[in-house]
């Protein structure tokens, strides 16, 4: 398990992530209505799920040998947004249905910098929670990962997720993405319509990486687009549970905060904030 030098405690913008954080307090709500409750029609499968086995550190999904993470320096990023657009040609996303967003902001002194948001991978995920029917699950590697053959569409999911992580694929596709060839060849199909959608860390390079010997976060073929095309080397990805991978040691070596840690989420994705203005 992963030792953090420092905990931050600050809230990185005068909105304190308006852009996230305004969904947050209803998706708290809505799912604490949908999941607690003598009334509640997924109570027992609530219960089932928080029944399970926790590790160390509250990770109570990875506990495999792996537990991918990312690190994004926020004092590097400069919002080019290739992040969204290799992720968007990579995954074959829709244009208005971003996994990966970037959002120009400004810290408590008016420094400004941009701020960026894939899945973040909870391994106390209220989107798993609330799933009626498992579509929305944890592998032991710690991916929140989406069966789309099991999803009914119900959004639970969606409105549970603290982050607006999730979008929702209103209408079937038929447009060509503006992304390809420029950003990327699509490396997975289109999800159908009626189902939701998020980022999956680039799970068919880490499983493809893993059985030929790569490793993610240090082989390019098994990392996930957004990392390797940045390029001021904004986000770093690996396994957490290595001591000795890049990202734990970055993690140990800097100051790193998770978003909206106070809800307990275990968000396997950390900060490293900007710096503020003198």
């Amino acid at each position: 398990m992963v030792k953090r030098k420092t905990k931050v405690v600050v809230s990185l913008t005068r909105r304190d992530f308006l852009t996230v954080g305004a969904a947050a307090a209803g998706s708290v709500i809505a799912a604490q209505v949908l999941t607690t409750g003598p009334l509640s029609p997924f109570g027992a499968l609530k219960v089932q799920q928080l029944e399970g086995d926790q590790t160390e550190g509250g990770h109570g999904a990875a506990t495999g040998d792996y537990h991918w993470g990312m690190v994004i320096n926020l004092d590097k990023c400069i919002g080019c947004e290739y992040c969204l657009r290799a992720c968007s040609a990579t995954n074959d996303v829709a244009p208005d249905m971003a996994w990966n967003i970037v959002v120009p902001e400004k810290t408590t002194s008016s420094q400004p910098f941009f701020f960026s948001r894939p899945c973040l991978h909870c391994q106390n995920a209220p989107c798993v929670e609330v799933c009626p029917v498992k579509a929305t699950y944890h592998r032991d590697d710690g991916l929140v990962v989406m069966d789309y053959d099991r999803c009914i569409g119900c959004r639970y999911c969606e409105v549970a997720c603290p982050y607006d992580a999730r979008k929702f694929n209103w209408e079937a596709r038929t447009d060509v993405n503006a992304f390809i060839p420029t950003w990327g060849i699509a490396e997975v199909e289109r999800r159908p319509r009626g189902v939701i959608e998020k980022c999956t860390f680039c799970i068919h390079r880490i499983d493809e990486g893993l059985k030929n010997g790569l490793m993610p976060g240090v082989d390019r073929e098994a990392t996930p687009a957004c990392v390797n095309i940045c390029p001021v080397g904004a986000r770093t990805f690996g396994n957490l549970k290595d001591e000795t991978s890049p990202i734990s040691r970055l993690i140990t070596a800097s100051a790193t905060l998770r978003l909206r840690d106070d809800l307990g989420t275990e968000a396997s994705v950390y900060y490293i904030p900007p710096k503020e203005g003198l």
